[in-house]
C-alpha cells in the first residue's frame, strides 16, 4: 500500500510540476507576443501638407478649387466640373529662414471638363513645380520662385 501511495504521490507531483512549467512557458510566450506586438509599431511622419486644402478663384469666388494631398503622395484636385489626380512630392527645407519648401505635382489623369476659372484643358502628363510659403499652419501661398517673390495662389486648410 505504501508503494502504491508513493507512486500516486509521485505521479501527482510530476503532473503539478509539468503544469507549472507549462503555465510558465505559456506566460513567457504571451509576454514575448506582447513585446513583438509592441515592437511591431512603426512610427511614420507625414508631410505637413497632407490634408484637404481649398483655393478661392479671384474671378469666381463662388467656386473653390480643392487639393487633397494624401499621405501616400497621391493628390486629387477638384475644380468646378474638372477632376484630376496625380502624384506630388513635397520637399521641406532644413532651414526655413534660408529656403522655402518645394512642391512638385504631376497630373496622371484629367477628366477634361471646365474648371473654376472657366478653362477646359486636359492637363494629363503635366509636371509643375511650385514653392510653398507658409503663412500659418492653415494657410500657404504657392509661388513661382524660391524667394517667394511671385506668389499666385493662396490655399487654406479645410481638413487635417
Amino acid at each position: 500500500m505504501k508503494k502504491a501511495y508513493l507512486t500516486v504521490l509521485l505521479m501527482l507531483s510530476s503532473s503539478l510540476v509539468m503544469a507549472a512549467e507549462n503555465k510558465n512557458s505559456t506566460q513567457d510566450a504571451d509576454v514575448k507576443n506582447r513585446v513583438d506586438v509592441v515592437n511591431s509599431f512603426k512610427v511614420t511622419t507625414r508631410s505637413e501638407l497632407v490634408g484637404l486644402w481649398g483655393m478661392e478663384i479671384p474671378t469666381n469666388r463662388k467656386c473653390i478649387e480643392y487639393y487633397n494631398f494624401k499621405g501616400n503622395n497621391d493628390v486629387v484636385i477638384k475644380s468646378g466640373s474638372e477632376w484630376s489626380s496625380g502624384i506630388y512630392d513635397y520637399q521641406p527645407t532644413q532651414d526655413p529662414n534660408e529656403q522655402i519648401p518645394a512642391l512638385i505635382l504631376q497630373v496622371k489623369y484629367d477628366n477634361n471638363q471646365v474648371d473654376c476659372s472657366g478653362n477646359q484643358q486636359d492637363q494629363t502628363g503635366e509636371i509643375s513645380q511650385y514653392f510653398v510659403k507658409w503663412k500659418s499652419p492653415s494657410v500657404i501661398n504657392l509661388c513661382t520662385n524660391e524667394k517667394a517673390e511671385q506668389c499666385f495662389a493662396t490655399l487654406r486648410r479645410v481638413l487635417p
